[in-house]
């Protein structure tokens, strides 16, 4: 089970080459969970650091989470190197802040089965930002 988490992780960040396209009006459903008061927020090209929880919305089963590994994931935020999902979901956020993303299959991993996540599922994440690469304490 822990390999296929790590291959899940890492399919979090080559996924983007498979050349997924989203239908028309497909979106990424927020809830905000916690949200604090911030100067700067998350932008695209930002390297971040987030903590997330994975979940099938299908049945509630985890699929993957960095909490369990105890380290966050490091990308830059909207250059295509995760999801569409996430590259659309955590932008404008404080360090802090969690949501909960929904995102449809077209913004996931699509008609690809991918480990323990069957072709064409819709997924959720709780996402916690940790951090943003070069801003410090005082800019926050």
């Amino acid at each position: 089970m822990r390999l296929t988490k790590s291959i899940v992780s890492l399919f979090l960040l080559s996924v983007p080459f498979l050349g997924l396209v989203a239908a028309a009006g497909e979106k990424v459903e927020v809830e905000i969970l916690h949200e604090v008061e911030c100067k700067r927020r998350s932008t695209k090209g930002d390297k971040i650091e987030v903590h997330y929880r994975g979940t099938l919305a299908s049945d509630g089963s985890e699929f993957d989470a960095s909490y369990n590994r105890g380290s966050p994931l490091s990308f830059t935020v909207g250059k295509g190197q995760v999801i569409k999902g996430w590259d659309d979901g955590l932008l404008d956020l404080c360090v802090g802040d969690k949501r909960k993303l929904t995102i449809p299959p077209a913004l996931g991993y699509g008609a690809r089965a991918m480990g323990p996540i069957p072709a064409d599922s819709t997924l959720i994440f709780e996402v916690e930002l940790m951090g943003i690469a070069g801003v410090g304490k005082d800019e926050l």
